[in-house]
């Protein structure tokens, strides 16, 4: 498998979890929510879309991230994230905060991710 199709396959099962935690978890929705729950470290994944504009709004979060040990991935669309988390606007970022029903798939896209981030780094 080459890299853009694992990456597009991360990015779908990423969207996937977002669905499932919106309608049985909890989910932060928008920068400021996100900062937030990033700063009291009750995030566990935080999602950013990489369409943003300006990008200052979410410049900040990656590096909260990194601070504070949490799981970190961009997407490519606003749109599609909004979406995912049952929204009819778009979204600049969310910040996963409890899994809901979707524990396993959880588990496996933050392996997926932190192992990104490791690579980042």
């Amino acid at each position: 498998m080459n890299a853009e199709n694992a990456a597009n396959e991360l990015t779908n099962k990423v969207y996937e979890l977002l669905e499932t935690t919106a309608n049985t978890g909890k989910i932060r929705k928008g920068t400021n929510e996100v900062t937030k729950a990033i700063e009291r470290s009750v995030a566990k994944l935080v999602v950013v879309a990489k369409d943003v504009d300006p990008k200052a709004i979410v410049a900040h979060l990656p590096l909260l991230c990194k601070e504070r040990n949490i799981a970190y991935i961009e997407v490519p669309s606003k749109k599609e994230l909004g979406a995912s988390i049952n929204l009819k606007v778009s979204c600049a970022s969310a910040a996963l905060v409890d899994e809901g029903d979707a524990r396993k798939l959880f588990k496996e896209v933050v392996e997926h991710v932190r192992a990104l981030n490791k690579k980042q780094e």
